[in-house]
């Protein structure tokens, strides 16, 4: 049983938002190559001509893993293929994905805790590591290629199969428990090259990785600030797919007496409200990127606090292993943890406007020295007009009453340097300020930011990319982006989220107006076809369900697990339809073992056959009623097996446990 888990120009674009985050038909054509490499060609190319190909751009030299880290590496640094490396090396396996990475010798936690959390999305996780890649003969040619958004468009990642290991055949960067699997040390190598080097994935924030992951907008939360709502903000984001990461407190990497680790990313990967018989609590679960060291208080895996829950709860809760996951009151956590990240793939997280249709706005633009670099407007006030200036109008018609009175708008800015080494030009301190406007579409003077007081008083983050939400009314405004001081120079990506608005430039008068910049393609998304199977139940598979998912013994489902049981059904809705190729309503007993490896749950042929007997009708043919039935008892007593077993081979269970796992479930 899995539970909750934890991401285009000079003229106006309209983007749909989900057809760029989720890569539906649009988002992921055709993205461009960096350095002009072609995945495919050069593909084509070593298996036509019998040689395995070798990343002129990204050699299997010094200058690929940065000098600025040699110091903490082996004084010998060898570069080998996977089939050098073991016997049967294999690029992916959907069995073996989350929490099976573990950080190497650089201290690229943000990196992986970002990693983490894309795993929990298989859809999303394969747009960025394609599926078409193999060792196997016919498909091997020493070449793999990954998918990162990279300011404003999709970029592909073309990369060799050389990677850095010791004198002795260990990896030194990022590697994967099982020694066989090669996707996480390639992509880690693949985001490297973009960034310039494995230097240059020292030191950084989740918030990058997640964004380059999705295309999706971040929002960042101080705990010490977090607000009353936080479990439903929480709620809402793991219900909506959304990416969550977070960061310790700043400082030498140490660990602390409570197992934590100082400066340190973790990705959260759950939450629960459990029942306890002083109440009810909430907790959220987290991993360590390093695959160890673990919390040690409440909740922890050896907390004495397990023992206040019921015991199918604490069955399907606790998991007593040193493999870097674990569990913590949400209060400890706003305690130990500094920042909450949240890369949200809609962005309606705060607003609670759910169901409807977002879209997207984009504007390139960049600050010139004596020209559009005019620094803040509280400390340089004379010249904050030469800033460059969007026009927003917020519009009415989404048909909600609430339409007429404000709306919910997302603002992002993203700053991007020119040098191709990320860590070698720090990012420049950066804010937005929006103001009200009635009748101007010309650039402001700087008479207007002296007489109008601005909506917000923009905070500047020296950070890649700052967001800010807002609630306004349909009108006019300004978006003001700067830099803290005038005369910094950068280029930058302007993002609006709302229902409904239009966004533009606003040009001085005497601009040429043959000025532009590049233009990008925007995303269409497409409706797709979708054969209407039901989700209407008898009584008894209700109640089945109901059993099921009742993990603290109530009776009935929180709106959480409600939540969860319906997340789940529209990904077994959608996986029955696909394997239900003559549209009969019914699946067979091949196709319902095609439809589980699809959702990576391991059966056998002869269980399969069972199970057809025990939910298939006298033809042993399985609807989709009993299809969701079967899936969620499979899922469920994989979950208590794997929590229970100390070796993956066998449990030791009590008999009141067994009881209760057995009849009501």
């Amino acid at each position: 049983m899995s539970f909750l888990k934890l991401p285009w120009l000079h003229r106006q674009k309209k983007i749909p938002w989900r057809a760029h985050v989720l890569g539906r038909k649009g988002a992921f054509q055709k993205p461009d190559s960096l350095g002009l490499q072609n995945y495919q060609t050069l593909l084509e190319d070593c298996r036509k001509k019998g040689y395995l190909f070798e990343d002129e751009l990204f050699p299997a030299d010094l200058s690929s893993i940065g000098r600025n880290i040699l110091s903490k590496l082996p004084a010998k640094i060898q570069w080998k293929r996977p089939h050098e490396l073991c016997k049967t090396p294999v690029f992916f396996s959907s069995k073996k994905i989350s929490c099976m990475l573990c950080q190497g010798e650089l201290d690229d936690c943000w990196f992986l805790a970002a990693v983490e959390a894309l795993t929990f999305h298989q859809d999303i996780l394969f747009k960025v590591v394609p599926q078409n890649q193999s060792f196997e003969k016919k498909k091997y040619a020493g070449i793999f290629h990954f998918k990162f958004w990279h300011f404003g468009e999709w970029v592909d990642v073309v990369v060799d199969d050389r990677l850095p290991v010791n004198e002795f055949g260990q990896f030194i960067f990022l590697s994967c428990i099982y020694k066989n699997i090669f996707w996480g040390a390639l992509l880690e190598k693949a985001y490297a090259k973009l960034c310039g080097s494995y230097g240059d994935l020292q030191i950084g924030y989740v918030s990058e990785a997640l964004v380059d992951f999705t295309g999706g907008v971040n929002i960042t939360i101080k705990l010490a600030e977090a607000p009353p709502d936080l479990w439903n903000i929480l709620t809402r984001a793991i219900y909506s797919r959304s990416f969550i990461g977070c960061q310790t407190q700043q400082g030498p990497i140490r660990v602390l007496e409570n197992g934590l680790a100082t400066c340190h990313a973790y990705t959260m990967t759950a939450i629960q409200k459990v029942t306890c018989k002083h109440g009810t609590e909430n907790l959220v679960r987290l991993r360590n990127p390093w695959g160890k060291t673990e919390w040690k208080g409440d909740w922890s895996d050896k907390s004495e606090k397990w023992e206040l829950l019921n015991p199918k709860e604490k069955i399907l809760l606790r998991r007593d292993f040193e493999d870097g996951e674990f569990w913590m009151s949400l209060q400890d956590f706003q305690i130990h943890f500094v920042d909450l990240i949240i890369c949200k793939l809609t962005p309606d997280l705060m607003s609670q406007e759910d169901g409807k249709k977002w879209m997207c706005s984009m504007q390139f633009g960049k600050w010139v020295k004596g020209w559009t670099s005019g620094g803040s407007l509280s400390a340089h006030q004379n010249t904050f007009w030469m800033n460059p200036q969007y026009l927003l109008k917020v519009l009415r018609g989404n048909g909600s009453k609430g339409s007429l009175y404000s709306h919910s708008v997302l603002i992002s800015l993203i700053q991007k340097h020119n040098n191709k080494h990320r860590n070698r030009m720090p990012h420049l301190p950066i804010g937005l300020t929006v103001y009200k406007l009635y009748n101007s579409n010309r650039k402001l003077p700087s008479s207007f930011f002296a007489w109008n007081r601005p909506l917000n008083w923009a905070r500047f983050f020296n950070q890649r990319e700052v967001t800010q939400d807002f609630r306004l009314p349909p009108g006019i405004y300004v978006i003001v982006p700067s830099t803290a001081e005038p005369h910094q120079e950068s280029v930058f990506l302007l993002r609006v989220f709302s229902r409904m608005h239009t966004l533009q430039k606003i040009k001085p008068k005497l601009e040429d107006e043959k000025e532009q910049f590049p233009h990008f393609r925007n995303g269409s998304e497409r409706a797709e076809h979708r054969h209407n199977y039901g989700l209407r139940f008898s009584l008894d598979v209700c109640r089945s369900i109901l059993a099921l998912l009742d993990f603290n013994s109530t009776g009935d489902l929180s709106i959480q697990e409600f939540r969860l049981l319906w997340k789940k059904l529209l990904l077994y809705q959608e996986v029955f339809q696909k394997k239900d190729i003559h549209h009969t309503g019914c699946l067979e007993q091949a196709e319902v073992q095609a439809a589980l490896e699809e959702m990576g749950i391991p059966i056998s042929s002869e269980l399969c056959k069972m199970m057809a007997y025990r939910y298939g009708d006298a033809h042993l043919k399985v609807t989709f009623e009993n299809f969701a039935c079967f899936v969620l008892r499979v899922e469920l007593m994989m979950k208590a097996f794997h929590n229970m077993s100390k070796d993956g081979k066998g449990i030791y269970i009590k008999e009141s446990e067994w009881m209760i796992m057995t009849l009501y479930s």
